[in-house]
C-alpha cells in the first residue's frame, strides 16, 4: 500500500528533523571528547615538566570520562529542564571529566595550580573538599574549567570537569561508591560513621606520608656539596618520556 504523498513528505521532514539532531548530539559530544584530549594533555605536560624538574612525578594516573547520554538524560530529569542541546551544555558542567589521582596532597594544589595559571584555561568554579570535607567524609579538590577547542572551521570553549585527589582518597571514593549503592543494610547509619571514620584515618595518613617526604627531600638538599652537585647531575640522566 502505497502513502499518500502528503504523507511521504511528513515522514520525510520528521526523519530528516530526527537525523539533524542526532547529527548535532554527535557533534556536541564530539566537542566534549576534544575538550577531554585537550586537558589531559595539559596535565601530561605538567607531569612530564615535573619529573625532569624534581625527578619526581607528582601525577599517578589520569582518568577521564564522557557521561554517557541516559546519564544526562536522567540528570536533566532531574533539574527539571528540557533536555535541548542548548540546555545540555548551559545547565550541566560534567559531561567532560577528568581525574587526575597525585601521589600527595600538595601536589594536588601545585597541579591545579599551573593548570590555572594557562591563559587558554579559565576557571568557573572551584571547590576545596579537602579543606572543607563533604560530611561523609569525601576529600577531593573539583574544578570546573573552561578550554578552547580548535576544530577545521570554527573555535569552541568547552566546559571540563576535573577532579584531582590522591591515591588514598581515590580508594576511600571507590569503596564508598560501591557500598552505598547497597541496598538494604540494617545498620547503614554505623556503616556511614565508619566509612567516616575510614576518612579520616586516609587523610591523616596523607599529611604523615607528605611530612616524610618533606623531611626526605629537606635531609637531601643538606648533603655536603660534591655529592649534592653529583644528585643534580644525574638528573640529565632522566628520560624525557
Amino acid at each position: 500500500m502505497e502513502l499518500p504523498e502528503v504523507g511521504e513528505k511528513f515522514l520525510v521532514r520528521q526523519a530528516s528533523g530526527l537525523l539533524d539532531g542526532l547529527m548535532e548530539y554527535r557533534e556536541m559530544m564530539m566537542a566534549y571528547s576534544c575538550a577531554i584530549k585537550e586537558v589531559k594533555t595539559k596535565f601530561d605536560v605538567l607531569d612530564t615538566e615535573f619529573h625532569i624538574r624534581n625527578k619526581r612525578n607528582p601525577i599517578s594516573t589520569i582518568h577521564t570520562r564522557l557521561k554517557s547520554q541516559t546519564s544526562i538524560l536522567e540528570k536533566m530529569h532531574r533539574i527539571g529542564c528540557p533536555p535541548t542541546l542548548e540546555n545540555i551544555e548551559e545547565q550541566l558542567n560534567d559531561i567532560a571529566g577528568v581525574r587526575v589521582i597525585c601521589s600527595y596532597v600538595d601536589d594536588i594544589y601545585e597541579i591545579a595550580d599551573a593548570l590555572i595559571r594557562q591563559d587558554d584555561i579559565h576557571l568557573l568554579r572551584k571547590k576545596d573538599y579537602i579543606a572543607h570535607p563533604k560530611p561523609n567524609g569525601y576529600r577531593s579538590l573539583h574544578l570546573i574549567v573552561s578550554v578552547p577547542v580548535f576544530f577545521a572551521e570554527c573555535k569552541k570553549d568547552m566546559k571540563v570537569e576535573v577532579q584531582i585527589r590522591t591515591i588514598a582518597m581515590d580508594f576511600w571514593a571507590s569503596l564508598e561508591h560501591q557500598i552505598k549503592y547497597k541496598k538494604d543494610i540494617s545498620n547503614s547509619d554505623e556503616i556511614i560513621g565508619r566509612l567516616k571514620n575510614c576518612a579520616d584515618v586516609i587523610a591523616e595518613t596523607d599529611l604523615e606520608m607528605q611530612k616524610i617526604r618533606q623531611e626526605m627531600e629537606k635531609a637531601q638538599d643538606s648533603r655536603e656539596d660534591v655529592e649534592t652537585i653529583f644528585e643534580k647531575l644525574k638528573k640529565f640522566d632522566v628520560p624525557i618520556v
